[in-house]
């Protein structure tokens, strides 16, 4: 996380040399990505006891999908829309961004960073304690008080996995109809997501037999209420 903030910066402080903004500094698109990347980083840093809960550091551990995703495709891969946002000399640069445009990729990345974060943190605080009010309420459980089926986990099985992937398209969004290679962050991340959302719903109906079925049947949604 720290190379893909780093990376960014070093693109940041390329456009802003180079007069990229017009007469010097950043341009809108630049500016844009550079706030919600570097706001989705400090989250990440701020709530880093939350990752100890998840099936990635539980099960996977530190091997070479951590370690090489973590310290090579994280900064390259998620960082590859800077390439248009900083275009070379065969490409043109990109139009201003409408205002309307910005609200818009900003209302995304709030509503996702409101599900990820929501979510993840619910998960990690009734690990620690069950009892804990969900919302203000008494946390509604299956499973003998193991399964959460109330807050986010009431609303989608990986509602999570959701607000990541509203995240990534947030962050791809500054691009606009630029190049579609600027979406490989969000494209990736949905392939992954997905393939996650079903390995987990398998390991869950090894875990927690009948109980898993009901839980599904209490949260028919995989990933989007009303949708999948």
């Amino acid at each position: 996380m720290i190379g893909w903030l780093l990376l960014n910066l070093s693109f940041a402080y390329a456009q802003a040399t180079a007069g990229g903004g017009g007469g010097g500094g950043l341009t809108g698109r630049m500016a844009l990505y550079q706030a919600l990347s570097a706001a989705y980083i400090v989250d990440y840093f701020v709530h880093e006891a939350a990752m100890t809960s998840t099936w990635d550091i539980i099960a996977e551990r530190f091997g070479l999908m951590l370690v090489w995703g973590d310290y090579v495709f994280i900064p390259f891969g998620f960082s590859v829309q800077l390439w248009y946002l900083l275009p070379g000399p065969s490409m043109a640069p990109l139009a201003p961004l409408h205002p309307a445009a910005a609200a818009a990729t900003v209302a995304l990345f709030a509503a996702g960073a409101a599900a990820f974060r929501g979510a993840n943190s619910q998960k990690h605080g009734f690990k620690g304690d069950p009892k804990a009010p969900v919302w203000g309420r008494p946390p509604a459980t299956l499973a003998g008080g193991r399964l959460l089926v109330s807050g986010w986990w009431g609303l989608a099985r990986h509602i999570n996995y959701t607000g990541d992937l509203m995240i990534a398209a947030a962050l791809c969004a500054p691009v606009g109809a630029g190049g579609a290679g600027a979406y490989f962050y969000f494209v990736y991340l949905l392939l992954l997501t997905v393939h996650r959302e079903r390995r987990d719903d398998r390991r869950c109906a090894g875990k927690y037999a009948a109980e898993w079925g009901a839980y599904c049947a209490a949260v028919p949604w995989h990933m989007l209420p009303g949708v999948y």
